[in-house]
């Protein structure tokens, strides 16, 4: 009898707990009901605002998306937009236009100066350092409003001016640069008509030269002999570059011929096509990811025994999929009317860019550059169109942001090549490389495994605090949505559309910089 007990005994502790005390079930348990809950809530907050409001006799609704705002926008890809949803579009190419020459810039500059910190030169360590600490000792805002006050007291451009006709004779710096309280003026590199055919040669050049990369890496590996396959790929893209230079209007047919037939077809698309497609591509990417989560549990005996977290992650694969096919066929259908007009626009555009300078063997180059140019419109001196124009609160907010976020960077930078082992840099002096290729072979690639991830939050902190701009008065998302509010009254749907804004650019540099940092990670074998 008691021999019977222990058994029992044994085989109910050896078996699998209840699902009460299973540590996985009660995880996604939690995760779930806490979604729930947290779904709930903006539901039953967004209805009790929208009752109130509705109490008071405010209304409420996205419908001044589509209505006049009756504003002027002093920056931007539309000056004059006509509709709401147009001018807050016009806000997020600004925000967005910042975020990134700011991100580009700040990471420069931190690197040069996270270097100079380091440096053997007591006075460049010193500069460096002097930098740093003004910098991140002064809040970001009073560096955008002492920019923009700073620039506010300059003269104008009014005796550099032909009263004549109308154009500058002779700028500051021979030309090259402007800067006045109108903001600066530098050189611009553009792309010119013929920039898209010639795209279509560095396209070809690429393949052709990734092609030749693989068989110069195989040559390498085989026989052990230097093949130099990043010089190769890099020489067969110049080298198409190069002839597509001259050559580019070649592929000026592909308006007319491809693109032009493809936007006339794509508004005889049902909708409802758009709208399957969408959801097979949502079932098929959750039957891609659960097919390559299942390879990855395979051993070389077999498939893996799953557990329970695997299970459930393999679940909620299949039920995010299946609510996406329920978003876009019953939830927001209007998506792939969307996705229909934009497609159209897209290879409208691209059936026009693709036509200009057709024939046109000499003079439409694919990239182009010029001087900046002042012009005199009614009693006035401006900037005219041809340079690279800063306007004063841009000027303002991009130095500012930029200034500050180097500084950071820079010490980002700093301790991560602090945290290079001193043993690396001593075996590169021992063979006898020079500082500068030392820290550009040896010690920067390191350090970069240490600073990525901290840098993408400088970037997340750089492109939320392009936000200060409305201190300035420049045209940013935030501005112009104020603008709008204070228009319509519609403080609620605003501020929803910068929150969602502002995640999704947030998202977005957070998976760049994550796709970047796992593949600066040592792969252990």
């Amino acid at each position: 009898m008691t021999d019977t007990a222990d058994t029992s005994l044994l085989t109910t502790a050896s078996g699998k707990p209840p699902f009460y005390r299973d540590t996985t079930i009660i995880k996604w348990i939690v995760q779930v009901f806490t979604l729930v809950v947290v779904i709930f809530a903006l539901y039953f907050l967004s209805k009790q605002a929208g009752d109130n409001l509705k109490a008071r006799d405010i209304n409420t609704g996205f419908d001044f998306l589509s209505v006049n705002p009756s504003f002027a926008i002093s920056d931007g890809i539309d000056t004059a937009p006509n509709t709401g949803g147009r001018a807050l579009w016009v806000g997020m190419v600004n925000t967005i236009r910042m975020s990134l020459a700011g991100i580009l810039a700040a990471t420069i500059l931190g690197i040069l100066v996270g270097v100079s910190r380091l440096s053997n030169n007591w006075i460049v360590a010193k500069v460096a350092s002097a930098f740093i600490e003004y910098m991140r000792n002064i809040p970001l805002l009073v560096h955008i409003l002492l920019i923009f006050f700073t620039l506010g007291q300059l003269g104008d451009f009014g005796k550099e001016i032909n009263e004549v006709t109308g154009k500058l004779e002779q700028g500051p710096i021979n030309g090259w640069i402007h800067i006045s309280n109108k903001g600066l003026s530098v050189p611009r590199i553009h792309i010119s008509d013929g920039f898209y055919q010639w795209a279509v040669f560095l396209i070809i050049g690429a393949i052709v030269g990734r092609w030749v990369m693989n068989k110069r890496t195989a040559a390498r590996d085989g026989t052990g002999a230097e093949t130099y396959p990043v010089l190769s790929f890099l020489g067969v893209l110049a080298l198409f570059g190069f002839i597509g230079w001259f050559l580019h209007p070649f592929f000026g047919w592909l308006g007319d011929a491809i693109f032009g037939p493809i936007s006339r077809l794509i508004p005889n698309i049902p909708q409802i096509a758009v709208q399957l497609a969408l959801t097979a591509l949502a079932l098929v990417m959750a039957s891609l990811w659960i097919q390559r989560f299942l390879t990855s549990r395979r051993t070389p005996a077999g498939l893996a025994r799953l557990t329970d977290d695997d299970w459930f992650r393999m679940i909620f694969a299949g039920a995010a999929a299946v609510i996406a096919g329920v978003v876009f066929l019953v939830i927001w259908p209007g998506l792939s009317s969307w996705i229909i007009n934009s497609s159209r626009d897209f290879f409208e555009v691209a059936t026009d860019k693709f036509g200009d300078g057709r024939g046109n063997w000499r003079e439409d180059w694919p990239i182009d550059a010029a001087r900046p140019d002042i012009s005199k419109r009614g009693n006035f001196a401006n900037p005219g169109p041809a340079g690279l124009n800063f306007s004063q609160g841009f000027a303002a907010v991009f130095f500012g942001v930029v200034l500050y976020t180097s500084a950071f960077i820079a010490e980002i930078v700093r301790g991560g090549i602090l945290a290079v082992p001193k043993g690396q840099t001593e075996a590169a002096q021992a063979v006898g490389l020079k500082r500068s290729t030392m820290l550009r072979l040896v010690v920067l690639p390191q350090a970069f495994r240490v600073s990525l991830p901290p840098l993408g939050n400088q970037y997340l902190n750089l492109t939320k605090n392009t936000s200060l701009a409305i201190a300035v008065g420049y045209s940013d998302v935030v501005q112009i949505g104020q603008t709008i509010f204070n228009q319509t009254g519609r403080s609620l749907e605003v501020f929803a559309i910068w929150m969602l804004f502002y995640v999704a650019c947030s998202l977005a540099i957070s998976a760049v910089v994550n796709f970047f940092n796992v593949r600066l990670l040592i792969v252990e074998r």
